[in-house]
This record gives C-alpha cells, structure tokens and sequence, in this order.
C-alpha cells in the first residue's frame, strides 16, 4: 500500500472517530434536554393540577436523578403545608359556624325577654324599642354570620328540583313593594310570560334575590331606581338587578363579594351594611351552579347578574 494511500486511511479513520465523538455528545444532550423536559413538564402538571404526585425521571444520570430527588422534597413539602392550610382552614370555619349558632341562642332568649318587658311596662316602651331594636339589629348580623359560616363549613345541603325564575322574580319585587313606594323609587321589571327555569333551590334563590335586591336600593337609593330583568339564550338564563346610584368604581370591583367588605363609611348609619348579604349571595349562586357578574358605569347604571344554566325540557 502506498504512502499516500496509508496517510488517506488514517485522515478518514480520523474523521469516522471524530464523527462518531460528536455524534454520542449530540445524542446524550439531546436526551438530557429531553428528561429537563419531561421534569419540567411534570412539575407544572403537579402545580396546576394539586395533586399529590411526585417526579419521576428513568434516567442513569446521576445528576439528573439528584435534581430529581431534590425537587420531590420540596414537593413533599408543600404538599405537607398545603394539607395543613386546608385542615386549618376547615377547623376555623367549622369553629366559626358553632360559635354563631352559641351566640344565636343566647340573642333569641334576650329579645324574648325584651319583648315581654316592653308589654308589661307601657311607660317605658320607647326606650325599650329603641333596645330591641338595636338586639335585632344585632340578632341579624348573627344570623347572617351563621348563615356564612354554614355555607363555608360545607354544613348547608341544597336540595334541587325545577324552580321557576318568573315566580322568584315576580315574589321578590312584591316583597319590597312597599319600602319601594314610601322611598319613591322607579321600577321597571321585565319578566317574560313564558317560563324560564332552572335546576335550583327555590328558598336559596330568594335569599339571593333579597340581598341583591335590598344591595341595590341600599346603595343605589340616590337613583331612585330599579330594574330586575329576567331574559335568557339557548345555554343560560339571567336576571338582572339595576340601579342608577352612585355605583362601584372598577377599583373596587374584584372585592365587591368579600366578607364584610362595605364601600360607605360606617358612620353613615343611612345605609351601611354589615358587607356579608353579597358574599352570602355568590357563595349560594355558586352552590347552584351559577355565578353573580357585576357590570358597574358610576351614576349611570349598575348592575349584578344572576347567571345559571337553562334547564331544557
């Protein structure tokens, strides 16, 4: 074989090995991004999901199987905290809502002494109404804190069955017909004759009613105005309570339905409430299905909707 030949051979031998070198590094980074990958990816998937899974990575790198163990720890931590937050969590709402009912019971005794004194000592009966008056008041706000604390504590069972929304709309516009008049209030109402239902609470949709309601001539009562409007699509139904009073400002909206969240100062006794009848009302809308949307254009109109899926015959 001939020089030329030999040195040939050793360029190509050469060649073949570093090609073969490149080829193995290539390979073995290619599947070190490609396990990256499936970690990452099974991370995010753990994350949104909650679950309680670990990683898993069959892999013979070491480095990667001592990332992997790494990172279970820390999901195993936060797994740990994640349960404790929740048994907390359920502890205080199961401890609130027996708290309310221990209060209630001593509040019912007080009013019925009250009222038996009042009708006993006429002399005296402004100032015990003026007493009375006040333990209802306070008799309310417990009962509004039990009711809550039910619904938080999973305590509150709804049975469903086929609710007519005309029936609900209509009984609750009678109900504040009155306080409507004497307080000198537009009302415009447009309920269909056709009936519209739901698979709904009947009792649970009238408290919802009545505190959306009661919000809007509460906070809204400089319009002087209100529209209940029931109108649905081929999916979903609506019902829409509207007044034209001083509204909430975007800033506000996100927090509307907190606890206790109120936007007038508590010294103005006119119209402040105690901020729990909107988030009774959304946990309950919730609880149905359903969901209470806000659409607010200061001194304009605002407008909270009722939204829940059409029961279809």
């Amino acid at each position: 074989m001939s020089e030329a030949a030999i040195i040939f051979l050793l360029i190509l031998c050469i060649i073949l090995l570093f090609s073969i070198i490149l080829y193995q590094r290539f390979h073995f980074k290619k599947g070190i991004h490609a396990r990256l990958k499936e970690v990452s990816d099974k991370l995010e998937d753990i994350l949104v999901s909650g679950s309680d899974e670990k990683v898993m990575v069959f892999t013979d790198d070491s480095a990667l199987m001592e990332l992997s163990g790494q990172i279970n720890l820390l999901l195993e931590g936060y797994q740990k905290i994640k349960v404790d937050y929740r048994r907390s969590q359920a502890a205080s709402k199961k401890m609130l809502s027996n708290i309310s009912h221990d209060i209630k019971t001593p509040m019912t005794v007080i009013l019925g002494y009250l009222e038996m004194i009042r009708l006993e000592s006429p002399e005296e009966n402004e100032l015990l109404e003026k007493v009375e008056e006040k333990a209802r008041k306070m008799m309310e706000l417990i009962s509004q804190f039990f009711t809550l604390a039910k619904l938080e504590a999973g305590d509150t069972s709804l049975e469903l069955s086929s609710v007519s929304l005309n029936e609900c709309c209509r009984e609750a516009v009678l109900d504040f017909y009155e306080l409507l008049t004497q307080k000198n209030f537009q009302v415009e109402v447009d309920i269909p004759e056709q009936s519209v239902c739901i698979m709904g609470n009947r009792d649970a949709l009238g408290r919802i009613l009545e505190n959306l309601i009661s919000n809007a001539i509460r906070y809204g009562g400089d319009g002087k105005y209100l529209g209940v409007f029931l109108h649905s699509d081929e999916k979903y139904v609506y019902i829409d309570i509207s007044d034209k009073g001083k509204g909430i400002d975007k800033a506000f909206s996100t927090r509307i339905f907190d606890r206790l969240f109120t936007l007038e100062d508590s010294r103005n006794q006119e119209i402040q409430g105690n901020g729990l009848g909107l988030t009774i009302a959304k946990s309950l809308a919730n609880q149905l299905g359903g969901d209470i949307l806000l659409k607010s254009d200061p001194h304009i109109l605002t407008t909270f909707t009722l939204k829940f899926r059409k029961l279809i015959y």
